[in-house]
């Protein structure tokens, strides 16, 4: 395969990772250092916890992401690394990481937005992986990112440009993953403990609502949240549980009962939306990618909804939906052939929009 070959940095948030691809789409190394068991103990992440972990880890990620590529700095066309969305501390240490080794070896520095990176996890491929087996996009094309942080629905009508069709007005829906996987007694991360509660619900009869938002293709979770406290409340008034004992349990039928319908609500919502906006466009592919796109359920959903419209599915094996230096790299082979280089005056923007309406 033939392309520029990038080494690319992502920091936003909890994960430190670095790869190396070519091309926007060969995987050469991708290394990811997560912070999840450090996060866990506190249900969520700490922002200076995280941020002085990727201080910790980021050297040797590179370490490790070097070992075995058979490349080296001489075959490196450029350095991509995420610059917001996120955390501001996270972001910094990357950057500021990425913009010394920029300056050290003379090369390029290009700027990639977090969230075109999850778009853009959907066209990788890894080593060995037959370039048939993935296909490139099809424009025009609808790419739902769903991810602890954001919640969005945009068309490309090719490659870089967006326009944002919809968004969360509240919470994004791996934020309501998390904190119903807390009510439940799942602990943290919520969204793949969810999802394995709710593969072990038979009756699968408890409905959550959804809220459809009239016409729009916005979503909001924070009603859900407030609804779910109610229903795992009442379950556990049925099973006798004290309210001012946490650590008292809901049997594991009723754990996998009221799991299996929240997901179902997030799922319906988020897919029912989803093709109605590939129908609305003439969408001739349809991508999901994020972090909850990780989600067996909403991927199946998704794909008979794509199937339904004869629109082919684009979507990231599991380990590419979550954070990876890889996917920025992807969007940074653009972003450079396309001409873009970022000053070594580079600054963190935790609100970086990926396109406006």
């Amino acid at each position: 395969m033939s392309g520029p070959l990038l080494l690319s940095v992502e920091s936003s948030c909890d994960e430190t990772g670095i790869a190396l691809v070519e091309g926007g789409r060969r995987i050469v190394s991708n290394v990811v250092a997560s912070q999840v068991a450090l996060h866990a103990p506190s249900g969520g992440i700490v922002p200076e916890v995280a941020a002085r972990a990727h201080l910790r880890w980021i050297v040797p990620v590179l370490d490790e992401a070097w070992d075995g590529a058979g490349v080296g700095w001489r075959d490196v066309d450029g350095i991509a690394v995420t610059y917001g969305p996120g955390l501001a501390g996270s972001l910094l240490v990357g950057i500021n990481f990425a913009k010394a080794l920029a300056w050290v070896h003379d090369k390029p520095l290009i700027a990639v937005n977090h969230l075109e990176g999850h778009v853009y996890a959907g066209w990788l491929l890894d080593p060995g992986e037959d370039e048939s087996s993935r296909q490139e996009p099809l424009f025009p094309m609808v790419a739902l990112v769903v991810s602890g942080g954001h919640t969005f629905l945009a068309e490309m009508q090719d490659h870089l440009t967006y326009r944002l069709l919809g968004t969360t007005v509240d919470d994004a829906a791996g934020e309501a993953f998390d904190k119903v996987g807390r009510m439940l007694g799942l602990g943290y991360p919520g969204g793949p403990a969810i999802q394995a509660a709710a593969e072990r619900a038979v009756r699968r009869d408890v409905r959550f609502p959804r809220a459809w938002m009239g016409d729009s293709y916005d979503w909001s979770f924070s009603g859900l949240k407030t609804a779910a406290r109610r229903i795992v409340a009442a379950a556990r008034a049925d099973e006798g549980l004290p309210d001012d004992d946490p650590d008292a349990r809901l049997s594991d039928e009723a754990t996998a009962e009221l799991a299996w319908g929240f997901q179902d609500s997030v799922v319906d919502v988020l897919a029912t939306k989803t093709a109605r906006a590939a129908r609305e466009i003439g969408a001739r592919s349809i991508l999901l990618g994020g972090g909850v796109a990780a989600n067996a359920a909403l991927r199946q959903r998704m794909a008979a909804e794509a199937d339904a419209l004869g629109s082919p599915l684009i979507v990231p094996r599991p380990g590419l939906c979550t954070d990876n230096g890889a996917m920025i790299g992807a969007a940074g082979a653009r972003r450079l052939l396309a001409g873009e280089r970022a000053a070594l005056d580079l600054d963190a923007r935790p609100s970086l929009p990926l396109a406006k309406r």
